[in-house]
């Protein structure tokens, strides 16, 4: 991953992950989702990132979460 992206939220949770991500595109804030679940075993996180400029607003935005 580029350096100028910032892990903001991790979740064991897809749809929590996805309610953040969609939070953040609703105020237009460019984020991705990393997988690091692992399937066959069920451990693991999902991550969410966004870039430098707009971590502590996007914080500020999914903090209820």
């Amino acid at each position: 991953m580029e350096k100028n992206w910032v892990k903001i939220y991790e979740s064991n949770n897809e749809v929590r992950i996805e309610m953040a991500r969609q939070i953040l595109e609703d105020n237009n804030i460019d984020s991705v989702i990393i997988n690091k679940k692992d399937r066959a075993y069920g451990f693991g996180e999902f991550e969410l990132y966004c870039m430098r400029d707009y971590v502590i607003r996007a914080k500020l935005l999914i903090k209820e979460l």
